[in-house]
C-alpha cells in the first residue's frame, strides 16, 4: 500500500500519560520510515520524563510522566526533533529465515491456497518469493507484523478463530504475513513454521529482528527443520543476516 505522508503529524492523547504521534493511516514504508526516524531521534537523547517509546505501522506512542513533562512541552520536543535532519540509528538488515511449509507445519496452507485459487506449491512459491518488511512487534512478545505480502495470497482473516497453533509459526491474513512466537488461537492462516526464535528473553537482545528490517523465507523440509530447530533451541541464531 502507498499513501501520502502529511508534513505535520497528528498528536493524539492516549489517556493522561501517553501521546500518539500519527504520521498516516496505512501500512506504508514511507510512513514507517518517519515513525522509526522519530523513534531513533528520541531514543538517542531521551527527554526527561519520557518512559517508553512504542513504534507501530503508522505512529509512535510516547509514554511519559505528566508530573515531569507536560503535554505541550512534549509536543514541542517532538516537533523540534522532526525539524532536525533525519539520522537513523542503524542500518537496516536483510534476514533469511528458514521456513517449513510441509505437513504438519503448514497446517492451513492447502485451505488458504484453495480459497485463493492456487495449488499449495504455487502458494509456497509466492510466499517464499517475496521480500517482507518488519513493521512492528505487537499483540504478544515477538509477534512480528510483516508487510509486503503478494496480492495473490492476500487472504482475509477468518471470521472465527481457529484452535491454538504451534509456536514459531508463519501466518498470513488481512493482507499481511506474520510470525507468532507463542501458541494461541488465531484468525490468521498457518502456512509454515520457522525453527528460528525471534524472541528469546535470555539473549542480550531479546528481539532478533528490528522494525524496519527486511526478511525472506527459505523453504526447508521436515528433516532440515528438525536439525535447525535443535540448534536454535540450544541458543544458536540460525537465520542469515545481511546489512546494508
Amino acid at each position: 500500500m502507498t499513501s501520502e505522508c502529511p508534513l505535520r503529524p497528528r498528536f493524539l492523547d492516549a489517556g493522561e500519560a501517553a501521546l500518539v504521534v500519527e504520521f498516516g493511516t496505512e501500512v506504508d514504508p514511507a510512513i514507517s520510515d518517519r515513525v522509526l526516524a522519530l523513534d531513533a531521534a528520541l531514543a538517542a537523547a531521551t527527554p526527561e520524563g519520557v518512559r517508553e517509546l512504542v513504534p507501530t505501522y503508522r505512529s509512535l506512542m510516547i509514554h511519559y510522566d505528566p508530573l515531569r513533562l507536560g503535554r505541550d512541552a512534549l509536543v514541542a520536543l517532538v516537533e523540534e526533533r522532526l525539524a532536525a535532519p533525519v539520522a537513523h540509528a542503524r542500518a537496516a538488515s536483510l534476514w533469511t529465515l528458514p521456513c517449513c511449509y510441509d505437513e504438519p507445519y503448514g497446517e492451513d496452507l492447502a485451505e488458504m491456497a484453495a480459497i485463493m485459487g492456487l495449488s499449495a506449491a504455487e502458494a509456497v512459491a509466492i510466499h517464499a518469493g517475496a521480500t517482507y518488511r518488519a513493521y512492528m512487534y505487537g499483540f504478544a512478545p515477538g509477534f512480528t507484523y510483516l508487510g509486503g505480502l503478494p496480492e495473490e495470497i492476500a487472504i482475509s482473516r477468518r471470521t472465527k478463530p481457529r484452535p491454538p497453533h504451534d509456536t514459531k509459526v508463519v501466518l498470513v491474513g488481512g493482507g499481511l504475513s506474520a510470525i507468532a512466537t507463542f501458541s494461541m488461537p488465531t484468525g490468521w492462516y498457518v502456512v509454515g513454521r520457522t525453527p528460528e526464535r525471534l524472541y528469546a528473553p535470555e539473549r542480550p537482545s531479546a528481539f532478533l529482528i528490528e522494525p524496519g528490517d527486511s526478511l525472506r523465507f527459505e523453504p526447508i523440509d521436515v528433516a532440515t527443520f528438525a536439525r535447525l530447530d535443535a540448534r536454535a533451541e540450544s541458543g544458536e541464531v540460525i537465520a542469515l543476516r545481511q546489512t546494508a
